[in-house]
């Protein structure tokens, strides 16, 4: 039990050099017609220029003649990096082409829109994908895949599906044909899980919440909660009002009713992060905590809707899919929360829990957030991260 304690603490530590800034991402568009594979894919010039370097006169600075020089050399280093198949009894590799690249800008800084075009041996059915972009340089890169597909000859019945890469995901298999509603929405239930449990900041603040949930606030000082069923009561109105908060925010954002900037959210989140921790260290909000869970999850919620934009919602079945995604975001709490609370309520009397998790924790959680806040609102990367 406390080897699992003691992994909530590692995850602390790990959490600040792995994503102290926007977490990396790419934008990978697939269009799929028959045997031909048309492909836009965004890529950080930020990440590019730390895995094979565009800067070449060293002064910090990117331009368009540098960028333009490794155009050849982008393309080669990412196209590495990605493989398309046509997926049946034998699989049928697609060759991929490198064509124009040019320059967009996202909320977090400037990408290199490569685009390219894939040629399969035949009209896949299923499309096999491996995906290992920056696997070697950042393993928490994510790749946001929006993939672009008729299943039928009716090129105006094309329809959407949506993935994610990532170190512990990098190949998958995507059917070309139109899925089933049920199907559809079990998907995007996936998709939410998945991002909760990759989201280090969302779980820091989410921790901050739970570890003082068996505890009380007694003659100035944390004790150990008396009983087990008041805790889960106190835990409920404050994952509940969590969860409310985001996702009204979410469904506001995903359905483009309210939209604040990325640099402002991510902030925010660190910020949040940084108060829930604080206040266990030196309460002010000693009750009520749900309260403070409610406000902040307000913002949450825009943090999980951004990645929710990047992967496109269906707009043949907008609200199923969003429903499933915020039903996934859900569970994956739900699962910390029940992996958690039951060992840390076992152990809530003993000078390993008081000291060394919550104190010892939540002060982790506090520099790992100041960390984060400081690049996302300064825009700086600290080099010692």
């Amino acid at each position: 039990m406390m080897r699992l304690l003691m992994a909530c603490l590692l995850l602390c530590c790990a959490a600040g050099p792995a994503a102290a800034h926007k977490p990396s991402d790419s934008y990978l568009v697939l269009r799929a017609g028959g045997q031909h594979i048309d492909g836009q894919w965004d890529i950080a010039l930020r990440d590019l220029d730390y895995a094979i370097g565009l800067d070449s006169d060293g002064d910090g600075q990117l331009t368009w003649d540098e960028i333009r020089d490794h155009h050849s050399q982008i393309a080669a280093y990412a196209l590495s990096r990605l493989s398309l198949a046509a997926d049946g009894e034998t699989q049928a590799a697609c060759t991929i082409t490198a064509g124009d690249q040019l320059i967009d800008r996202h909320s977090d800084g400037a990408y290199t829109v490569l685009r390219f075009r894939a040629y399969c041996p035949t009209a896949p059915a299923a499309l096999r994908i491996r995906y290992s972009l920056f696997a070697d340089t950042d393993p928490q890169h994510k790749g946001l895949l929006r993939l672009e597909h008729s299943g039928a000859a009716d090129a105006a019945s094309a329809d959407t599906t949506s993935a994610i890469f990532g170190s512990g995901q990098q190949e998958q298999v995507i059917q070309l044909v139109q899925p089933a509603r049920l199907a559809q929405f079990a998907a995007y239930v996936k998709h939410g899980v998945w991002h909760i449990w990759i989201g280090l900041d969302h779980i820091l603040f989410l921790l901050s919440l739970l570890l003082p949930a068996v505890l009380v606030w007694k003659d100035h000082s944390w004790r150990a909660a008396p009983e087990l069923r008041g805790t889960v009561i106190d835990v409920l109105k404050t994952v509940s009002a969590f969860t409310l908060a985001h996702s009204i925010t979410l469904s506001l954002a995903a359905l483009d009713l309210v939209t604040l900037p990325s640099r402002l959210v991510e902030s925010v989140i660190a910020a949040s992060v940084i108060a829930a921790a604080l206040n266990n260290l030196a309460p002010i909000v000693r009750s009520k905590r749900w309260v403070g869970a409610f406000a902040f999850g307000l913002i949450h919620g825009f943090g999980f809707a951004s990645v929710l934009a990047d992967l496109g919602l269906p707009q043949g079945s907008l609200l199923l899919s969003l429903l499933g995604f915020n039903a996934g975001v859900e569970l994956g709490q739900l699962a910390i929360v029940a992996a958690f609370l039951p060992l840390a309520f076992l152990l809530r009397a003993t000078w390993f829990y008081r000291q060394v998790v919550f104190v010892g924790g939540s002060a982790l959680i506090v520099l790992t957030a100041s960390m984060w806040l400081s690049e996302r609102a300064f825009d700086i990367k600290l080099a010692a991260l």
